[in-house]
């Protein structure tokens, strides 16, 4: 059974699933009834980051358009256009194993495509959850629901994984950014 988070919480991933090698990232949402007509394009990412909490290089920034990591660690399985149908709307996969040793959180994101122009913000998402799953048996071992708090942000931290004592844990963030995807890699040091 999975533990269900709120919002600031944080739970031990490796010690309590010893022998945890890969984890499935799942993201998820749905748009509410009140959009303005154009599609909703939402985004996920990773970033790799330093125990400062900034990338290393751009390339630890992982989206649709840079989906695997030098390393191998992790990888990004598509950008999902509409956010259509049940379940996770995009996916990243962990190789915990994998992870550089100069990488010591990797946040996720999702951000809102071209939200200005479209003037939509993460005010007309909602059901928002991430999950963090044990790949070699399927089974959910992490799961936050986002809730309702926001308003005109058009990007957000959702979740975070992070090294503590030589062992992973997860943060449940669920901050909200104004500037969609620009103001995400000016916060973590990434130039796109």
């Amino acid at each position: 059974m999975a533990v269900s988070l709120k919002k600031g919480q944080k739970v031990d991933l490796t010690k309590t699933n010893p022998g945890l090698k890969e984890v499935l990232i799942g993201l998820g949402w749905d748009t509410n009834k009140y959009d303005g007509g154009s599609d909703f394009d939402l985004d996920a990412a990773a970033f790799l980051l330093s125990g400062a909490g900034k990338a290393n290089a751009d390339s630890d920034f992982i989206f649709y358009g840079n989906l695997k990591h030098a390393s191998g660690a992790v990888e990004h399985l598509g950008d999902n256009l509409t956010g259509a149908g049940e379940g996770d709307d995009e996916q990243i996969i962990v190789d915990l194993s994998k992870v550089p040793e100069n990488v010591e959180k990797i946040d996720f994101t999702v951000t809102i495509y071209e939200a200005e122009e479209r003037k939509q913000n993460f005010g007309q998402v909602e059901n928002a959850f991430i999950r963090v799953v044990n790949k070699a048996t399927n089974e959910e071992l992490i799961r936050y629901d986002l809730g309702e708090d926001f308003s005109i942000e058009t990007a957000v931290v959702i979740g975070e994984l992070y090294r503590n004592k030589g062992e992973w844990k997860f943060n449940a963030i669920g901050s909200g950014f104004e500037g969609g995807l620009a103001a995400l890699c000016k916060n973590f040091g990434v130039n796109v």
